[in-house]
């Protein structure tokens, strides 16, 4: 069951405080730094490069991932180690086929489809090969969605500067009437300020988090191909246990 990750809210809702009370204990408005232009051209021509650079899929799976960052999925190692090695006393008592019963509990297709091919007599190398390419695969793809992130905390500050450059190129365009002056000053600025902003406070720390929670299920998934590749081998469990305590480290 995913749990909701509260650090992720406090370190976003703490880095814009600190940004809005720096901006107001030196006398600024906050109002001052709300400008619909510069968001316009920083997010919507980040968003456009970003989407220019990769497909259709990659980009929506990349959006969908970053609901991990406040609900990440589970990642319980020592759970898995004890399911393991309650399998592994198991076949060790009734043989393979007694695993066969756990199937009906299983919920994630990749641990039902690596003990159904163990159920099915597969031989622990060959399941290996056939489950670590499978995590290769499931790394490949989530790493890849994941990069749009990093690719949005590379342009927006470049996109930023761009901003402040046509805000700057108004004020020229406008040097006889005072009047439009403020406006377009205002826009150079806080283009650059979203720009920055933006990917060292949103999007860079996303992309690091996604390949944090990524990472951490490469490992349940390399636990698991171990542990199933060891009862399939016929492992005293105490020898499996010690050896997948070792991913823990």
């Amino acid at each position: 069951m995913q749990k909701f990750d509260i650090i992720s809210l406090i370190g976003i809702l703490l880095a814009i405080t600190a940004i809005l009370g720096g901006q107001a204990l030196e006398g600024g408005h906050i109002a001052s730094l709300l400008q619909l232009t510069a968001f316009l051209i920083v997010f919507g021509g980040t968003i456009g490069a970003v989407m220019l650079q990769c497909s259709a899929h990659v980009f929506i799976e990349g959006v969908k991932l970053a609901k991990w960052v406040f609900l990440p999925p589970a990642y319980e190692p020592r759970q898995l180690i004890r399911t393991l090695i309650e399998w592994s006393h198991s076949s060790r008592k009734g043989g393979l086929l007694s695993l066969e019963a756990q199937l009906g509990g299983l919920r994630d297709p990749f641990m039902k489809k690596g003990v159904q091919m163990l159920v099915d007599g597969t031989e622990p190398g060959a399941l290996r090969t056939a489950l670590e390419l499978e995590i290769d695969i499931y790394e490949e793809r989530l790493r890849r969605s994941a990069k749009i992130w990093d690719a949005a905390g590379g342009y927006a500050p470049t996109i930023g500067i761009l901003g402040a450059v046509l805000g700057l190129i108004h004020v020229m365009e406008n040097l006889s009437d005072p009047s439009k002056l403020g406006g377009g000053i205002a826009v150079a600025f806080v283009a650059t300020i979203y720009g920055v902003g933006s990917a060292n406070l949103l999007f860079l720390p996303i992309a690091n988090k996604l390949k944090a929670h990524i990472e951490h299920q490469v490992t349940l998934k390399a636990m698991f191909v171990e542990g199933l590749a060891a009862i399939g081998n016929g492992e005293n469990p105490r020898i499996i246990e010690s050896r997948l305590q070792g991913f823990l480290a």
